[in-house]
């Protein structure tokens, strides 16, 4: 064989080692970006560490102000408490300033001729920023009967607003966790409990629907309901009054209405604070379900028991103004007045009043086939009331010890007083974004009681069928324990303060439910459906029962 051309030799040998060159050059690119890898990698961790690290120093300081002593947390709480009033004025006087802008996208109409019809996302919705801020100083502040007097020093401050910061975090569900209210830190008996102040509760409290209907026809107009609509600018405006949420009352001037509501019950939780929240969230719940989302004024009406010593009143009846005023507030209104009277039985509850335009509030009758049932809040409150309550009462509570433990007891009935004292205000919002057809909110006749009312006020001959059952975990299987005694499957067990029951457009329904748990971090579920029928509402025979939460998770409530 011959020798290769030495022009072809040496071009084989270029190419070899450029192929030499690129392999090295390549592997350094490779070792380089291993490296880069490596170091991110490390960074990473470095990052986690602190973030361990922080938590439990968090952790720590959450420990040591436990020990506090209740007078130390009173004062200390004092300028949270000031700081919160503060944000609230400037909070006012930002929307005031606002006010005098109404070019401004955000700003609620100050007449008729200013209100679009169609509202937009961006004018229902405060900034979230606003209320999660108004939310962390509440929480920082949930001990009341301050010093007035007390000046902290800013090491203080800064420890509260650190204390408020904990508590809140990155996930509005961790807030929802409060300590039991300890009776002995107020220098009351170990033994206190609040629910003891009043013999009925739940289903038991309220006159049987039935009775009331027949009750309520001697307040129901002889006139006919379109004699008593006023008109402004040749437009009918509704009048709407027994039987509804809220009334609706068109005023004398300027094509306005005034929407009034009031409620009221018995004790339901041991923490006279929440109960007062529970009370106020629940009494604005029935202008939401109305679809009104701006509360002008409101009354508290207060019943102390007779029942009660001069030591339990002095510290009971203030920590449930108080906890009724803060819901107050952070729903965007104040309490001007109201009345309180001695009773038997202890009661709290109230009147929310707002004047609105013919845009603002949402006539409950105008569901269609086709539409689908959401609902915003899980069922199960009254079971986990009861089960709570029945800890202390060992014959009860071995009818269900075999299917929950008490941790899990305690646990429901946290989720239960952190739904309860949950304003419905956000998914109200939303129902004029998402064009809902008719609302009501779940309270004391149970979901299908409500259900059934909400079909008998539509226009159109439809009804209301059920399928799915959001109940807050575990209190399914408590009612099926305790037999046939709170009929939650049957949809007859009372809730407080519960959720909103929208009737919603099918293709608007799964973007609504998204909607609410961005902007709120809430769950909303399609719990049935809109077909035609003869105005009545009902539960399928065996409906699915959907555990909220569906998984447990450390440190979270929900």
């Amino acid at each position: 064989m011959g020798y290769g051309h030495p022009y072809v030799i040496h071009a084989a040998g270029l190419a070899q080692t450029s192929l030499q060159d690129h392999h090295k050059l390549f592997q350094a690119a490779q070792q380089q970006q291993q490296q880069q890898q490596a170091a991110a990698a490390q960074q990473q961790q470095q990052q986690a560490q602190e973030e361990l690290k922080n938590l439990e120093e968090k952790r720590r300081f959450l420990e040591e102000s436990k020990t506090l002593s209740w007078q130390q947390a009173l004062s200390q709480a004092e300028p949270v408490r000031l700081a919160h009033e503060q944000q609230q004025q400037q909070y006012h006087q930002q929307q005031q300033q606002q006010a005098q802008q109404p070019q401004q996208a955000h700003v609620r109409p100050a007449s008729p001729a200013a209100a679009p019809h169609n509202m937009t996302a961006q004018n229902q919705i405060i900034p979230k920023v606003e209320e999660d801020h108004h939310l962390r100083l509440q929480t920082a502040y949930k001990t009341e009967h301050v010093n007035k007097e007390f000046k902290a020093t800013p090491t203080a401050q800064d420890a509260l607003a650190q204390a408020a910061q904990l508590e809140l975090g990155t996930n509005p569900n961790a807030l929802a966790i409060r300590r039991p209210f300890d009776p002995t830190a107020h220098d009351l008996e170990a033994n206190f409990r609040l629910t003891r102040f009043a013999d009925l509760k739940g289903r038991g409290c309220k006159v049987p629907q039935d009775v009331l209907l027949k009750l309520l026809e001697g307040l129901q107009d002889d006139q006919g309901q379109d004699e008593h609509n006023n008109h402004f600018m040749h437009v009918p405006i509704p009048r709407i009054g027994i039987g509804m949420d809220a009334s609706i009352t068109p005023l004398r001037h300027s094509g306005l209405s005034l929407v009034q509501t009031t409620d009221f019950f018995y004790p339901l939780v041991e923490d006279p604070y929440m109960q007062g929240k529970i009370a106020c969230a629940n009494v604005l719940s029935d202008l939401y379900a109305m679809g009104v989302t701006e509360c002008d004024n409101m009354l508290m009406l207060l019943a102390v028991s007779t029942k009660m010593t001069e030591k339990e009143r002095d510290v009971v009846v203030p920590l449930i103004m108080r906890g009724f005023k803060d819901c107050a507030l952070e729903a965007g209104t104040t309490v001007t007045g109201g009345q309180t009277v001695m009773n038997p039985w202890c009661t709290i509850g109230g009147v929310a009043t707002t004047i609105c335009q013919p845009n603002e509030f949402i006539i409950p009758d105008s569901a269609v086939v086709g539409d689908v049932l959401v609902l915003t809040k899980p069922l199960g409150t009254q079971v986990a009331l009861n089960a709570h309550q029945w800890l202390d009462q060992p014959e009860r509570w071995n009818r269900i010890k075999l299917v929950v433990s008490e941790e899990d007891v305690r646990k429901a009935y946290q989720r239960a007083m952190d739904s309860m004292a949950r304003l419905n205000r956000t998914a109200s919002r939303l129902m004029h974004k998402y064009n809902a057809h008719a609302a009501t909110d779940v309270t004391g006749f149970g979901l299908l009681g409500h259900a059934q009312a909400l079909a008998r006020n539509q226009k159109a001959e439809v009804g209301f069928v059920i399928h799915n059952l959001p109940v807050i975990a575990k209190m399914a299987a408590v009612g099926k324990a305790c037999g046939n005694m709170f009929q939650l499957q049957q949809g007859n067990s009372a809730e407080t303060s519960g959720g909103l029951l929208i009737c919603l457009p099918r293709e608007q329904a799964a973007a609504y439910c998204k909607d609410i748990q961005k902007v709120e971090g809430y769950q909303a579920w399609i719990i049935g459906i809109v077909e035609k029928g003869n105005r009545t509402a009902r539960i399928i025979d065996k409906p699915r029962v959907i555990e909220v939460p569906a998984k447990e998770k450390d440190g979270e409530l929900w």
